[in-house]
């Protein structure tokens, strides 16, 4: 499994705005400077996150973005599993695909189970909170 830069900037994104620690709308401008990301780039992460009930926006003058809920309410694992689409290191795992015709003797196939299981585990047990330290 490799995070994307679009995983690893939605978390550093929401992390900024768990920072602010405010219940004012924080503009993109400022979170694209402080962040170091294209402004374009974040956008698209925030319509995603916004989409998906994970901040809330207001667009134009006077507008910007803040968390929905506290940051220990917010798991690492879902805003990964948001903007990566999954997590399984490998495809017979993820979410929805058919199954192996191999898979009654497939040699790997724990191993790989036990791993998707650790890796989602211990993704689902971090939150917001706990990256802010």
């Amino acid at each position: 499994m490799i995070v994307s830069t679009k995983g690893r900037y939605a978390l550093r994104v929401m992390i900024d705005l768990a920072e602010q620690n405010t219940h004012d709308r924080v503009p993109l401008k400022e979170i694209a400077e402080r962040q170091q990301i294209s402004q374009k780039y974040i956008e698209a992460i925030m319509t995603l996150l916004s989409k998906n009930g994970f901040v809330d926006a207001v667009h134009g003058k006077g507008g910007g973005y803040r968390l929905n809920k506290k940051p220990e309410e917010y798991r690492v694992g879902d805003i990964l599993r948001l903007t990566e689409g999954s997590l399984s290191p490998v495809a017979c795992l993820e979410k929805g695909a058919e199954e192996c015709p191999r898979k009654a003797e497939c040699r790997t196939l724990p191993m790989w189970t036990k791993l998707d299981e650790l890796v989602e585990g211990y993704l689902d047990s971090v939150t917001l909170a706990q990256l802010m330290k």
